[in-house]
């Protein structure tokens, strides 16, 4: 069995496959237990915990609506934008406590956020969107073309495009753009807010293809909310799976993607083969971590 989370009924013989994957590297990102309530009345997060080692990818998944964004926002404090606190807990990066700080404090010292949808400056071209990732770092001409020439190495398709206006792209290359403009921070991590979204199967390949390569060779970790479960499992290293603003299921990526519980309910698949929507909806009420 697989451990589960705080706030949720616990499996007979759990196993802390948290605290062995943490002993492989001192954690980058910590969040304690934290509790989020929009304009004073809604609780949506519930005591959520998790850690992200330094250099690794950890994938917060979860149906929509499961709070995977709102927890990602907590860690950037853009829930003050949307009415939204952090009532309980608290947020540590590299050591250092932050949910205090406000978002360009964040980016400054190394944290930097996609948001969900893209969000490119559509009037702008590509290549200006990208500079805009670069304002807080003060950089010269000649800084900031080496710069975009590490983001262009790994996205060759913006390259490209960089004259174009970001608004007359595809969604694939705006997803591109949205992390290249992060990476411009020179970021040790990126929060990155549903990848796939709307995007084909193949530009989803590429983009997190992207990703993993930007861990193995630049070392920036990723705390990544992704609701396509499989593609999230398979580039993870570990990872946190969230129900109605709990987390109830943790585990190294190859463990959960292993567990029947998550390969019939997340993933559609069980035993017997893919099961039904009717099926599925059964499973819903029966899962053993929500009995």
């Amino acid at each position: 069995m697989l451990a589960t989370g705080s706030g949720a009924h616990r499996n007979p013989c759990p196993i802390n496959y948290q605290t062995q994957y943490e002993n492989m590297s001192p954690s980058i990102l910590t969040v304690n237990n934290i509790e989020v309530i929009y304009d004073h009345v809604i609780l949506v997060l519930k005591g959520v915990s998790l850690s992200v080692p330094r250099g690794k990818i950890v994938a917060l998944m979860g149906a929509n609506g499961a709070g995977k964004s709102t927890t990602l926002k907590s860690i950037s404090t853009l829930l003050r934008g949307e009415r939204g606190d952090v009532t309980k807990g608290s947020v540590e990066f590299n050591g250092e406590r932050i949910d205090q700080l406000t978002p360009n404090e964040l980016v400054q010292r190394g944290l930097s956020q996609v948001m969900e949808g893209r969000h490119c400056f559509g009037h702008l071209t590509i290549e200006e969107n990208l500079l805009t990732g670069a304002y807080t770092r003060k950089l010269g001409r000649a800084g900031l073309k080496e710069e975009l020439e590490r983001v262009y190495h790994y996205f060759p398709r913006l390259k490209q495009r960089r004259g174009s206006q970001a608004g007359y792209t595809s969604g694939g290359e705006q997803q591109m753009c949205a992390i290249g403009r992060a990476l411009m921070a020179k970021p040790s991590m990126i929060l990155l807010d549903e990848p796939s979204m709307g995007l084909a199967p193949q530009i989803v390949e590429e983009i997190f293809g992207i990703v993993q390569d930007l861990n193995k060779t630049e070392q920036v970790s990723f705390l990544l909310a992704e609701q396509n479960t499989t593609i999230a499992l398979r580039y993870a290293d570990f990872g946190y799976i969230l129900e109605n603003g709990r987390v109830v299921m943790e585990g190294a990526a190859a463990d959960l993607a292993a567990n029947e519980d998550v390969k019939e309910f997340y993933l559609g698949v069980s035993g017997a083969g893919r099961t039904s929507f009717r099926d599925m909806k059964f499973y819903r009420r029966r899962k053993r971590w929500l009995a």
